[in-house]
């Protein structure tokens, strides 16, 4: 309910975002078998799932922005119910409590939450996949407990994970967490594996999907620098997320904090395992919870969260410095309900004086509730204001070029209920389409010929050059190239209708408006 509360706050109140617009264009298409299915495909298959989901709810429901994010309220509502499924399976139920609190008011999960991207329903189900995880590994294999009872885990594992994976595809980052937990739980390792494999079995479309489009969607990740860890470090300790919301004064304090105290906790649990004491990894679950009661950091749920923790971010920052980076928050999202579960086991540990624990919970909850509150209703890319001024200040034989061509699906969103109200519309040169046809533009990087360039002066009045998400200097080598296209193909606009004011909405991904002023 608390996970529910704080995903429904202004769950209307931020604009549709550049990538939430693709959602919709995407999810809109009304022929299953072309125009649904060539967005997905040119999307690389990622968030499949998603987008059937969102087009049957539009089907059904219509588009409001309610509808489209309503998806990842209530994926966030079952996160925190699964997050807390899981602590009372490993821990104390004071510790199953509060990780569920921290992961339910931590930022980056409520963003995603009230996003219509498939961010939030992957959490839910990997979650779920997780909790499959730990019951499998915990289900005894003697020939008494009965074939079902030990295959019923894998195959709730298998269905959950697949789930997990046609939302995102960075749902596979929790395997390698999971194997690692499994050197404690070797038992579990032959029922795991066909569970696996039968993921792999269940993933094979996503895969041709993803090969056909390539790592060509991935141009805009930067490796590993400065600024990325920061953002990557704000995300799992939930302090902020740059560059969606401007960094808060408990941001950085935020950080160390935390990661201090994953590094404690990891210090911990290498010292107990070191003390001589009662197998706790061989006791039933309950069991083990007593014993972690005693000592937190000893038991198996210890060793598998801090897995969880850890070992999916050090993979992917190792793979980004090596091959495609892919270091990114959005990308680690997974980890986020770990880093809960262990800052819960710290705070909870019957050793810490209680004025102690006191003082770590209060920070603990600033850190997430600071910046969660501040980010209400603040909309890094205001679509809708930047849609209205252009609308509001348009007249008859204007025209408009978008760069790239994604920015036509969120500003046609907004640009429909305007036209129904009786505002003019300038024409869209760039993509050609009319104003009453949806159609998907993902990652269309396209400019006019020079002869287009001559028809457009020929027909256009005053030409308006909407554009987002054009590239970064500093960024890869793609990104670079697609600024330098958008460069040139601005100064030949301006040759032609002269240069103009601009006019720059939100932040994050800001959105320029130039008005040019007609041809020469």
């Amino acid at each position: 309910m608390l996970a529910l509360a704080l995903s429904l706050i202004g769950i209307t109140g931020r604009s549709l975002g550049f990538d939430e617009g693709a959602t919709w264009a995407i999810a809109t298409q009304h022929v299953p078998g072309h125009g649904l299915g060539a967005g997905i495909a040119h999307d690389g298959g990622n968030m499949l799932g998603f987008y059937a989901l969102e087009h049957v709810l539009i089907r059904a429901f219509g588009d409001s922005l309610l509808v489209l994010r309503l998806p990842s309220v209530l994926a966030g509502a079952l996160t925190a119910a699964f997050v807390a499924a899981i602590g009372l399976r490993l821990f104390a139920r004071r510790t199953a409590v509060l990780g569920a609190v921290l992961s339910a008011a931590t930022l980056s999960i409520v963003y995603w939450d009230q996003t219509a991207r498939g961010y939030a329903p992957m959490l839910a189900f990997t979650c779920a996949g997780m909790l499959a995880f730990v019951v499998l590994a915990d289900t005894p294999t003697r020939a008494d407990t009965g074939p079902r009872g030990r295959w019923a885990p894998v195959l709730a594992y298998v269905v959950a994970m697949v789930l997990a994976v046609y939302c995102s595809f960075v749902a596979v980052l929790v395997i390698p967490a999971q194997l690692v937990a499994l050197i404690w739980r070797r038992e579990a390792l032959r029922r795991f594996l066909v569970g696996l494999a039968a993921l792999v079995l269940c993933a094979i479309p996503l895969a041709v999907l993803g090969t056909a489009r390539g790592a060509g969607q991935l141009f805009w990740v930067p490796r590993p620098d400065g600024q990325v860890d920061h953002q990557v470090l704000e995300s799992l300790t939930g302090s902020g997320l740059q560059s969606s919301f401007h960094p808060t004064f408990l941001a950085t304090p935020g950080i160390w904090i935390t990661v201090a105290a994953v590094l404690a906790a990891l210090g911990c649990s290498v010292l107990a395992s070191r003390r001589p004491g009662p197998d706790a990894a061989a006791a039933p679950a309950v069991v083990g919870a007593r014993a972690a009661d005693l000592e937190p950091f000893a038991g198996w749920g210890a060793t598998l969260v801090l897995s969880w923790a850890l070992v999916p971010p050090g993979l992917v920052f190792v793979y980004s410095l090596v091959f495609q980076p892919l270091f990114q928050p959005r990308n680690l999202l997974t980890s986020v309900p770990a880093i809960a579960f262990v800052l819960a086991l710290g705070i909870c540990d019957r050793r810490l004086p209680r004025w102690a624990a006191g003082t770590a919970l209060v920070v603990a909850l600033g850190i997430r509730l600071v910046p969660l509150a501040l980010s209400y209703d603040v909309s890094p890319e205001p679509w809708d204001a930047a849609t209205h001024a252009v609308l509001a200040a348009a007249r008859p034989g204007d025209c408009v070029v978008f760069y790239p061509e994604d920015a036509h699906n969120p500003f046609q969103y907004y640009e429909r209920t305007a036209r129904s109200a009786g505002a003019l519309a300038p024409r869209s040169m760039l993509p050609v389409t009319g104003w009453g046809e949806v159609r998907s533009y993902v990652e269309r990087y396209e400019t006019l010929s020079h002869a287009r360039q001559a028809a457009l002066a020929a027909r256009c009045t005053r030409l308006w050059l909407v554009s987002s998400h054009e590239g970064q200097s500093t960024g890869p080598e793609r990104s670079r190239h697609n600024l330098r296209t958008f460069d040139h193909f601005r100064t030949q606009l301006e040759q032609l209708f002269g240069r103009g004011r601009v006019r720059t909405y939100g932040y994050a991904s800001a959105i320029h408006v130039r008005l040019l002023p007609g041809p020469h």
